[in-house]
């Protein structure tokens, strides 16, 4: 089918994103051989591109790689070609403001995944900027992924008008706050990211040790964050889900829980307050390593099941507030 239809390839590359179709790529002989030989072998600069995005996304190392230590960037800018234009702006004046900016004008040659992820690897601060064009690119996609991968500090701007981030791209950003190069004149939106650039990592929230002897931190969310959400989590959607996950730093609950809307959290909820302690983290176990090819952090299940279990009771209190003025009324 691949040979007839040479899109086939960029539909397997948006495909190869997710873990469980990851595993099922890898494990046809025959798909990963034609792979490797078309890696080496393919003349057409498009599809090369496509074909080493999809072998990247079936890497499993891409953490362990070894970082070289040379020549450091400040910031790295993600972008869509389609808005080289204002990027090439962004860029020169960040420059002239001083920051060491890495951005690819020339659309790299060769093995390109290689090349950016050692951009990423060698940046502190990665700007996405947001678009339908950049949403719909792989090759972005894999950039923003990879950089989420090694916890750069990630500030998105908006450059089209009119454009709500959706798909992969609103659940990578999560809570963040992002610059609206569409709402400002182009100097006062430039200075917003700068503001943003030099600010810490985390907006609108707290770091809340968990344990003085521990080292793992948990984000908590700050009462305006918190008031965005429904009250109840039976009315949430799954991006309400996701945003109240990664504002806690859930972050592998958050991969792992992705399709999960308020309803279907309420019921797991329910299936782990009933269920047997093991039993539960030997099926969160298989989950994650099935889904997210890793181990469940032992940390964020414990964190997980406490947040959701003040949650339900929130929702047990407010029922019982209704019935009670129920009853009142009836008297």
């Amino acid at each position: 089918m691949s040979d007839k239809y040479p899109i086939t390839y960029n539909i397997l590359w948006s495909l190869s994103f997710n873990q469980d179709i990851q595993q099922q790529l890898r494990s046809s002989r025959s798909f990963m051989s034609k792979l490797t030989l078309m890696k080496e072998e393919c003349n057409d600069g498009k599809m090369r591109k496509v074909i080493f995005g999809i072998l990247w996304n079936l890497e499993l190392n891409h953490i362990d790689r070894q970082v070289s230590e040379t020549a450091m960037f400040d910031i790295m800018i993600s972008y869509s070609h389609k808005d080289e234009t204002i990027c090439k702006q962004i860029y020169e004046e960040l420059v002239k403001s001083g920051y060491r900016v890495w951005i690819d004008f020339d659309q790299i040659h060769g093995n390109v995944m290689d090349a950016m992820a050692q951009a990423i690897e060698r940046s502190n601060t990665i700007l996405i900027c947001m678009s339908e064009q950049y949403r719909r690119s792989n090759y972005c996609r894999a950039e923003a992924h990879y950089a989420f991968q090694r916890q750069l500090k990630i500030v998105p701007i908006l450059l089209q008008e009119h454009y709500e981030p959706d798909g992969w791209l609103l659940f990578l950003i999560g809570q963040l706050l992002y610059i609206d190069f569409t709402k400002f004149e182009f100097p006062r939106a430039l200075e917003k990211l700068i503001e943003e650039l030099r600010s810490p990592v985390i907006q609108d929230t707290q770091v809340m040790p968990v344990q003085p002897e521990q080292d793992e931190t948990f984000i908590v969310p700050s009462s305006s964050a918190l008031s965005k959400l429904p009250e109840s989590i039976l009315d949430w959607t799954q991006v309400h889900v996701h945003k109240w996950l990664i504002g806690y730093n859930l972050r592998q609950m958050a991969r792992l829980l992705a399709d999960f809307d308020g309803l279907s959290l309420n019921s797991l909820g329910e299936l782990i307050r009933k269920s047997d302690p093991q039993q539960i983290l030997t099926l969160f176990q298989e989950d994650s390593l099935r889904r997210l090819n890793e181990n469940i952090s032992l940390l964020e299940l414990a964190r997980f099941r406490t947040l959701l279990n003040e949650r339900q009771q929130l929702i047990k209190k407010n029922n019982y507030k209704l019935d009670l003025l129920s009853y009142c009324r009836i008297m």
